[in-house]
């Protein structure tokens, strides 16, 4: 037997984990560029190996805690992480930090989805209130990180609070280890078959695909956006940098929200009021042209993609129960494919056409969510 309240509260330490994960390179790269000696372009590849190490570990975690179960890949992902951060922290030489950073990306992919999938799978109902929930503890990791580098680092060198950080990664695995967990759902041989019939659901794949752009969505606000505000509207980066944090609190506290005193709502309505907050916060940003008006509006479309993947994780997980594992896997791979190829062709288009173009491509991308959103809620309508 388990107890699902221990291994809830494991689950939104692992989501911690990977909100510190995500974040961790970005925060250190200029100390990292002091250390090794970088240029752009070796951080550059750095950035782009990390999304490729969280897109392998996405493709793994499924059919992997389908048959073995959730404990065996949260610990290896704890203790695979906690050598990312020793690495990071350590290590002098750049390909042996373009090994780590792939592992640390890995580590983090895997505990991202079986966090996720784990969580369904505890929920016999509420689905998308409890995933949203899971989902504050990301944007707690991901903004503590960097608040915990700004407030220590004029005490305390960058390699002794990413080892401190990496230690504690080492305790959640222990952690990982001494709870019970769900036993693994599948016995025997694992269901190839039947995984593979699942890339023939519409369903699955028309969620997939609004995880796509809700991916690319998330993905070019938060790498662009600093840029639009300092090139475009002749922002401070220091300010700017405040206006992208509000996009991830808001972000959050919607999540708080949805997985609280919203958490009786219908899905379905939550996301139609996600729709109207984004297209309200876009349009904000367009046309105030103020930094009070970016900030705002950044704000609201937190709130607004807030929901996104919970609810539609929460749809995957009522329908497929018995391989929840490989079609999150799926979802995930889909998802951040999405965001990697959006954000490549967002570089060419700012350097080609100028970083002016980033609210036109945020309206498409919106666009399309908007567009397969409705088809899928429509779906869903139809199959109660």
């Amino acid at each position: 037997m388990y107890n699902r309240k221990t291994v809830f509260a494991s689950a939104c330490v692992g989501m911690l984990l990977f909100g510190v994960c995500l974040i961790t390179l970005g925060s250190i790269i200029p100390d990292l560029k002091t250390k090794i000696g970088l240029n752009d372009i070796s951080s550059g590849a750095l950035f782009s190996i990390l999304p490729f190490g969280i897109l392998t570990g996405s493709l793994i975690f499924g059919p992997f805690c389908d048959k073995f179960g959730y404990k065996l890949m949260m610990v290896l992902s704890a203790f695979l992480m906690f050598a990312g951060f020793m690495a990071l922290a350590n290590v002098s030489s750049l390909g042996l930090l373009k090994v780590s950073i792939f592992f640390f990306g890995l580590a983090g992919g895997a505990i991202n989805g079986a966090t996720n999938a784990l969580v369904s799978d505890l929920s016999s109902k509420d689905k998308g209130a409890n995933l949203s929930l899971l989902g504050v503890f990301f944007g707690i990791g991901a903004l503590g990180m960097p608040f915990i580098l700004g407030l220590l680092k004029d005490v305390f060198s960058f390699e002794a609070i990413v080892t401190t950080v990496g230690f504690l990664t080492l305790i959640a695995g222990i952690y990982f280890l001494l709870i019970k967990f769900p036993p693994p759902k599948l016995s025997g041989n694992v269901p190839v078959k039947e995984g593979l019939n699942l890339l023939k659901d519409s369903t699955l794949l028309l969620i997939a695909f609004f995880l796509f752009f809700q991916s690319s969505f998330e993905g070019v606000i938060q790498n662009w956006t600093t840029s639009y505000l300092t090139e475009g509207l002749a922002i401070p980066q220091n300010k700017a940098l405040f206006a992208l944090t509000a996009f991830v609190s808001g972000m959050v506290v919607m999540r708080l929200l949805i997985g609280s005193l919203l958490r009786s709502v219908a899905p379905a309505k939550i996301l139609i009021v996600s729709f109207a907050l984004i297209l309200t916060a876009l349009l904000m940003i367009k046309v105030g042209n103020t930094y009070f008006a970016a900030v705002a509006g950044l704000f609201i479309l937190g709130t607004g993609v807030a929901g996104g993947f919970p609810i539609m994780l929460g749809f995957i997980g009522d329908r497929y129960v018995r391989l929840s594992g490989t079609a999150f896997s799926f979802a995930f791979v889909i998802a951040l494919s999405g965001n990697m190829l959006v954000n490549y062709l967002m570089g060419i288009i700012a350097q080609k056409y100028g970083i002016h173009h980033l609210m036109n491509i945020t309206f498409v991308l919106f666009a399309a969510m908007l567009i397969l959103g409705t088809v899928i809620l429509r779906k869903q309508k139809s199959q109660v």
